[in-house]
């Protein structure tokens, strides 16, 4: 049997089936490039003209490393436990215990792992599923941008409606609450936040917390905190929304394995916070998985029982992050030290002394890329800024030094200007 490709001027029978969703008839027809593609073009296109030169890649949005040895040994050991052979559902007692005393241990956050605490596979599922718990047709998800697109895909998904909320740089990079219209507060269901925040980096204080806690209680609507980076905090200790007081009479907070542990493609995560939307996201995740299999908790549990690995890692990304600032301002950038992430976020350049006009920061990555073999991710939500990555592959600092030294180089033959 054979699943042949339509013919230009003929669709499959079941064209008109497609969910208005997902574009309904006219899915598969679309032409608008997606950001991504065009950046993997414009590599293909850098690498044909150049084929000699390497491609530096500050683009690349996970950790370059793998996971720590003592993790992978537990998981190695795992595996061939006939015990945990079998579906895990709504995840095992090692790993909601272990996330639990994570809490209580870096934030001084009491949860119950029974009730409070459910394990996902990986964050992304997480922000799939909860608009499920809470959006009906004409209700309203608050999404900060730029940022992770999930729970707004999904909340268009169940007849919703996205607000969008702009981080801008005059305002630290924090939502500004106070413009949301009222019509907007009473229909709106959920707050997706991010901080530390991907991809500007910001970090959000006790007050903003403080704040947003106080309008979910006025306006009546539940906070999810999006929580990935939270160890890869520099501006102090790493806080979480939990701390809050009052956070968990609100809502929830989403935890990821990847970045603070180096745990890439294992796919492990957690939600915590009100038992009743933990509930609530339990049932909705037990009729779409069967769980995380159980041999990969338990290595997770092992990972965020040992406090030194977000401590390296944290190091690593850090001083990577301080190279990399020291390395832009010489090259006429202007940006400064993140409060957290592994990414730095820079207003994009508008021309080169060359002639080049930008109108766009897609104009000045597909120029960085095809012309001076200089990968990065542009933004253009709020602001036109580029995204510049630390998790480039480097065996040592020498060769992160060498990285620096040859990204400097190209940069200011590049001659960019801002206007």
């Amino acid at each position: 049997m054979t699943d042949s490709a339509p013919q230009a001027n003929s669709d499959p029978y079941f064209q008109t089936l497609f969910a208005d969703r997902i574009g309904g008839a006219n899915y598969g027809k679309d032409t608008e490039i997606y950001k991504f593609e065009k950046i993997k073009r414009a590599k293909r296109k850098a690498l044909a003209d150049h084929p000699t030169r390497a491609l530096l890649d500050f683009g690349i949005g996970e950790n370059d490393s793998m996971a720590d040895e003592a993790v992978r040994n537990v998981m190695a050991e795992e595996i061939n436990k006939v015990e945990n052979r079998g579906y895990a559902d709504n995840g095992v007692a090692e790993f909601k215990d272990a996330a639990a005393r994570f809490m209580k241990r870096r934030f001084g956050v009491e949860i119950d792992a029974e009730t409070q605490i459910n394990h996902s596979i990986g964050s992304k599922p997480a922000y799939a599923m909860l608009p499920a718990c809470f959006i009906n047709p004409g209700d309203v998800t608050l999404m900060t941008v730029p940022g992770y697109p999930v729970a707004a895909t999904h909340t268009r998904y169940y007849g919703g409606e996205v607000y969008k909320l702009p981080l801008l740089a005059e305002n630290n990079f924090l939502p500004d609450l106070d413009a949301v219209p009222d019509d907007i507060y009473r229909r709106a269901k959920l707050l997706v936040l991010n901080y530390p925040n991907s991809p500007t980096g910001q970090t959000a204080p006790a007050e903003f917390y403080e704040k947003v806690v106080d309008l979910a209680k006025e306006k009546s609507f539940v906070v999810v905190q999006d929580a990935a980076h939270i160890l890869l905090t520099f501006d102090g200790e790493p806080r979480s929304f939990l701390q809050t007081p009052g956070a968990v009479d609100v809502g929830v907070e989403v935890h990821s394995m990847s970045k603070g542990y180096d745990m890439i493609g294992w796919r492990m995560g957690f939600v915590c916070g009100n038992s009743r939307i933990v509930s609530a996201f339990a049932d909705v995740k037990d009729n779409s998985d069967s769980g995380q299999f159980i041999a990969t908790q338990k290595a997770a549990a092992a990972a965020l029982d040992d406090d030194s690995i977000p401590g390296e890692i944290n190091k690593k990304y850090r001083r990577r992050l301080q190279k990399l600032v020291a390395t832009l301002k010489e090259c006429g950038f202007e940006c400064e030290m993140p409060g957290g992430t592994y990414f730095l976020y820079t207003k994009s350049p508008t021309g080169s002394a060359s002639g080049e006009k930008f109108n766009a920061a897609e104009d000045a990555t597909r120029h960085l890329i095809e012309q001076h073999g200089i990968v990065t991710v542009p933004w253009d939500d709020a602001g036109s800024f580029l995204r510049f990555s630390v998790t480039y592959v480097a065996n040592s600092e020498a060769e992160e030094d060498a990285l620096m030294e040859e990204t400097k180089s190209r940069l200011k033959s590049a001659g960019l200007t801002w206007g």
